[in-house]
């Protein structure tokens, strides 16, 4: 999962769409570049979140930073509102 775009499906950031940078046995660990940085990542069950996984959606996270996560993001959000 790792890599990979995903929704929040509940909590007070319900609907905010994040990466997920770790992964454990239950939990997932989500940055979005703004309000979550690498450095503070939000903890995540994995019950409330729903992954995006699409073959050209998936970054790299060995190298990333906050700049490129918010950028891979906002291409992502774009990419929607072109289809609609």
């Amino acid at each position: 999962m790792i890599g990979f775009l995903a929704y929040s499906l509940a909590g007070h950031d319900k609907g905010e769409l994040y990466l997920i940078i770790e992964e454990t046995r239950d939990y997932v660990y989500v940055a979005d570049g703004e309000v979550r940085k690498l450095d503070r990542p939000k903890k995540k069950n994995k019950r409330h979140i729903q992954i995006i996984k699409k073959e050209n959606q998936r970054i790299d996270i060995s190298s990333v930073t906050n700049e490129e996560i918010k950028h891979f993001i906002k291409l992502y959000l774009k990419g929607i509102k072109e289809v609609k």
